[in-house]
């Protein structure tokens, strides 16, 4: 067989068959497998091609390869490459990028060994081996597991690239620092965080580097301003470096006020309504203490000033409700570390509300065990569903029908949902009072990063159109999420800047979150061994998917209000995928301090400008868009009654690994896309047609225009053909009147022949065309009115010859004094001799000849 090529750009370890305890013969369950490939010898090594990849991204490179792997997801054979980026299946027949097999380095959660042992028969009790296989856990909902053929050290050397690869020793060792910005550059964040503090605060300026760097950007209203007190962070580290307080409170009580919050994390603003004056604040808990006793009066100033005066109430002041995310149980148990929640008799207004939302491990588990669920009874799950995994018999989804109603418990069970709608539930309780009581809402769980920012970005979503378009839901993610110091680093799973990473790398499954075993239909006859170490728990770390799990519950609403965002549930899936990938820097570190320390926004590319540039491909049909927005229908806040907050699964991002069919069956908005793209297709050829329909019209009335001029001048010279005919007549008869016979040929020349008893023989004259020159020549001209001339041509130019007697006796226009009655009328000679008439039909115009020097025949 063919050696299977592969890249040349990066450095590349060969796979080399191996002597040691993998070498088994390929018998058993192996055999019942239709692999592609042949054996591969222990003596020679797989020759390797030097192919260059195409799928490769700009400074991609390829560690190792592995030959002969199957996705037992899906009984694929196919190249398992590991790059510095990514894990690449390519499929052996097309060398096709196989998407469920394809995942980054950095969306990869934790991956194992697994040793599958046979129970072997009598007949072969000596030759059934081991299926070595490898395990992969996405952060993006989906299980993978890869298939290597035994005899080969193939699994080994693709398991240590990817230990190698999985934990960088540093924050600049990951792709994106490898990479570079590109093309996708990135702007300051710092330039849009003020960008959108000015939108709020109603001030038309625009942010620059310059107001940044000489501290200008202080602006205000009349009850808000914007302070630089934490400009280099020394007020709160996980606080942007510019804060919205009120008016009335100064920088020196702002300093005050932040000792009494959690990692100084002070009460401010982060979204004002622009007609009531209501707010939405965001802090950490309070440090009251174990006896819940201590007070900070800066703090409760600070707290009241954002209960500004109702319009129009005469100096009554707004409602301030105080919303704790945590459960009430949980709020209490803080005391016991200093922390706790408000008295309400402290703070003036006030009300506390307790919301009840689950910390980080809760839904952490939680999302693994959804992720369990959905592959265990997917149509792609990780034990695959036509491999050597499966029994025999027909099965349903994963399980017997009897697992049926075990399956829906079991979906149940893993709490995502009531996770999801408990974070809805309380923002859509929050967006109530600020849109209908106009009152002010502050927002804390313990920290004030994890469940306030999921809480106050949702509640704000509601509350303002703009934040549901693409731009305003860049500013919403980028202002509550990223400057107000989300974890990210830690919640995702990336290197900090210290360079430690946040999750380990290889982990078993857990049986908390279902095991590989643990699936109703799996094999009797196998047993399952994990060799990767167990002494790490997964709840000993603090990634948890708590950006996911909010973006989960936008896709939502998005679904109970197809009408009121800009972009689509596509645009929502790639931004996880752009996210969990480590692609890009925006979403590095855990606070604005950090990657501002790190150059990250001028050392890596900008997701914001890689996802614009995938828009301006194809305008507004983009996938990004949604076809059903109307910005008319829902202009105001979206207030969701109880009844519409029953989440339901994320079919484009939960199904689409395990159940990949379903995750686009019946799904409208792709219909509709596909209409709309007819559509514009159909309207861009109506335009083509309509433009040729124009122009042929505009030549159309140019022929008319051109036609009519030419009628013009056809009547024209039709005119002039009547009026030489009628000329030519006159001086036909003028000459007879002479005695002369007159013959035309259709050259337009004549001859005159003149009889005379004088002359002897007939004289012949010549008659042209011609026009008078300025200097009294003639000069033919076949565009000229005509004018004739006679000439007689004789060889006696005598002037007392007789035909000039005769011609001065005939002419009938001779007056008595010997002048001419024809206005400038003169007499054609013939030689010296006058013998007849030359005529000026110009001045012959003013006349009639038939009136008063001929008559009519």
């Amino acid at each position: 067989m063919e050696s299977t090529p592969r890249p040349s750009s990066g450095r590349s370890t060969p796979l080399r068959d191996s002597n040691d305890s993998d070498k088994m013969e390929a018998t058993g369950l192996w055999d019942a497998l239709e692999w592609t490939f042949e054996p591969v010898s222990r003596s020679t090594p797989r020759a390797v091609s030097h192919l260059k990849l195409d799928c490769l991204l700009e400074g991609e490179q390829v560690e190792v390869e592995g030959y002969g792997v199957v996705l037992i997801n899906t009984d694929e054979a196919g190249t398992l490459i590991v790059t510095n980026f990514r894990l690449l299946f390519l499929s052996e027949g097309t060398r096709n990028v196989i998407p469920l097999g394809t995942i980054p380095l950095a969306t990869i959660e934790k991956f194992n060994k697994i040793v599958v042992k046979n129970q072997s028969t009598p007949r072969h009790s000596d030759k059934t081996p081991s299926r070595r296989l490898l395990q992969v856990i996405g952060k993006d909902m989906r299980i993978i597991v890869f298939g290597f053929r035994p005899k080969t050290r193939q699994r080994h050397a693709v398991f240590d690239a990817l230990l190698k690869c999985t934990k960088p020793a540093s924050l600049w060792d990951l792709f994106s620092f490898v990479s570079g910005p590109s093309k996708y550059s990135n702007t300051n964040p710092k330039v849009r965080l003020l960008n959108e503090y000015f939108r709020l605060l109603g001030k038309g300026s625009r942010a620059s580097m310059n107001m940044i760097e000489d501290g200008s950007f202080t602006l205000s209203n009349d009850l808000w301003r914007i302070s630089s007190v934490n400009s280099s962070y020394s007020l709160c580290q996980s606080y942007p470096f510019a804060l919205i307080v009120p008016k009335s409170i100064t920088d020196e009580e702002v300093l005050q006020a932040s000792s009494f919050r959690a990692r100084c994390r002070l009460p401010v603003v982060t979204w004002c309504h622009p007609r009531t004056g209501a707010v939405l604040a965001r802090s950490s808990q309070p440090l009251v203490g174990i006896m819940m006793n201590m007070r900070s009066n800066t703090d409760e100033k600070l707290v009241a000033a954002l209960c500004s005066e109702l319009t129009g109430s005469g100096g009554k002041r707004r409602k301030l409700y105080i919303a704790d995310a945590r459960p009430r149980k949980n709020a209490l148990a803080n005391g016991a570390m200093g922390g706790g929640s408000e008295s309400s008799s402290n703070y003036l207004q006030s009300e506390i509300v307790f919301f009840g939302i689950d910390n980080i491990h809760a839904m952490r588990d939680s999302f693994a065990r959804l992720r369990d669920y959905l592959d265990t009874y997917g149509t792609a799950s990780s034990d695959g569903m036509s491999s050597f995994l499966r029994d025999g018999g027909w099965s349903w989804g994963g399980g017997n029908l009897s697992s049926m109603s075990a399956s829906v418990s079991t979906l149940g069970d893993s709490g995502w949902f009531k996770h999801v709608q408990s974070v809805l539930a309380g923002s859509a309780w929050i967006a109530a009072r600020v849109a209908l009581e106009s009152a002010s809402v502050l927002v804390h769980c313990s920290d004030g990063w994890d469940r306030t920012t999921q809480l106050v970005s949702l509640a704000v979503l509601l509350l303002d159109p703009y934040y549901r378009t693409l731009n305003g839901f860049q500013a919403l993610i980028e202002k509550d999420w990223l400057a107000f110091g989300h974890p990210f680093a830690d919640r995702v799973g990336m290197p900090t800047v210290t360079g430690s990473t946040s999750i380990p790398s290889e982990l078993p499954r857990q049986s908390s979150t279902g095991s590989i075993q643990s699936s109703p239909n799996r094999q009797s006859g196998a047993s399952f061994t994990s060799q990767a170490p167990t002494s790490h728990a997964q709840t000993s770390n603090n990634y948890s998917p708590i950006f996911l799990q909010w973006v989960d519950c936008v896709s939502q609403l998005l679904r109970m209000y197809p009408f009121a965002f800009e972009f689509s549930s596509v645009f929502l899936v790639d931004l996880l995928d752009c996210i969990l990938s480590c692609r890009f820097g925006n979403f590095f570190c855990n606070s604005e301090k950090e990657r501002q320390q790190c150059g990250v926004p001028e050392a890596c590319g900008c997701m914001w400008a890689y996802l614009a540039d995938l828009r301006s491909l194809d305008g507004n049909s983009h996938v990004h868009y949604n076809y059903f927005y109307d910005p008319l229908k829902h202009n105001g806040p979206l207030l969701p009654p109880a009844a519409a907050l029953a989440p339901t699964l994320w079919p484009q991002f939960h199904l689409r690994w395990a159940c990949p069919s379903e995750a686009q069956a019946g799904e409208l908005e792709a219909q509709f896309r596909k209409m709309d793209v007819k559509f514009v297709e159909l309207q861009k050829a109506k335009e083509v047609a309509e433009r040729k329909a124009k122009e042929i019209t505009t030549l159309m009335e140019t022929l008319s225009a051109d036609v009519r001029h030419e009628k013009r001048v056809s009547s024209s010279a039709m005119k002039l053909v009547k009026r030489a005919n009628k000329e030519s007549e006159a001086m036909k008869r003028a000459i007879q009147s002479l005695g002369c016979k007159v013959h035309f040929s259709s050259s337009g020349d004549c001859t005159v022949d003149i009889e005379s008893s004088v002359i002897e023989g007939p004289q012949k004259l010549v008659c042209s065309s011609s026009k008078r020159q300025s200097d009294g020549t003639l000069q033919n001209d076949e565009k000229s009115d005509l004018s004739v001339s006679i000439t007689v041509v004789a060889d006696d130019v005598d002037g007392s010859n007789p035909i000039g007697q005769v011609c001065e006796t005939l002419c009938p226009l001779r007056m008595r004094d010997g002048g001419c009655r024809w206005p400038d009328a003169g007499c054609a000679q013939l030689g010296s001799q006058f013998v007849g008439l030359k005529a000026n039909f110009e001045a012959f115009d003013q006349l009639s000849i038939y009136d008063s020097y001929f008559q009519p025949k």
